[in-house]
């Protein structure tokens, strides 16, 4: 790894790592589901260097925000952001390392959109859930009404994960996505410059 490509991922780790602390709530999920956009420094970087580099981007990410922030949920909710961001950055940049076209692009970010939105529903449905639950000493029924709280047809964790944490990563997959594919090819020469790719 020449260290123009260790310094590119530098730089993209901590844009992500203030992407990741600049956060907000969404109307559809409950108020402990934040949204940010720290996957698309991730996303670019895993384009224009491969997908080692994006997901090297995505660890760094996490490990700069506990290094300065801490962990508010015993690193469940830190880890489990680093798997789910992977699980968005790898596919779309493994698809993309293989024909690198514009309409590449927008398949590979498809992809990866909807795997990072299935894996993250089953994810949240057999593990987050009920550790945050054992975390904070309460009833997997108490953290399911906080989404029927916010979506009356929020039943059971299925019906929660399908109306809250699906639409979240389907909605934040999309518009990384979108930008991406906005701002990629005009960004790519300039993080490409002496890497040895083309």
């Amino acid at each position: 790894m020449s260290t123009r490509k260790v310094v590119v991922i530098g730089v993209f780790a901590a844009i992500s790592a203030v992407l990741f602390l600049l956060d907000f709530p969404v109307f559809f999920a409950p108020g402990f589901y934040k949204m940010d956009f720290s996957e698309l420094p991730a996303l670019i970087a895993g384009f224009a260097l491969g997908p080692v580099s994006g997901v090297a981007v995505e660890l760094i990410k996490v490990l700069l925000k506990l290094l300065f922030k801490g962990t508010s949920t015993a690193f469940i909710g830190d880890f489990a952001n680093f798997i789910i961001g992977t699980s968005f950055i790898l596919p779309a940049a493994l698809i993309y390392h293989f024909k690198k076209t514009r309409t590449m692009a927008i398949v590979s970010c498809i992809a990866g959109t909807l795997v990072m939105t299935v894996f993250g529903s089953v994810f949240n449905a057999v593990y987050l859930l009920p550790a945050f639950a054992s975390l904070y000493g309460m009833p997997l029924d108490s953290l399911i009404a906080m989404g029927t709280a916010v979506n009356a047809r929020v039943t059971d964790i299925a019906s929660f994960v399908v109306l809250c944490v699906a639409p979240l990563n389907l909605l934040k997959g999309t518009l990384i996505s979108v930008i991406t594919v906005l701002i990629y090819k005009r960004i790519s020469p300039i993080l490409k410059s002496g890497s040895g790719r083309a």
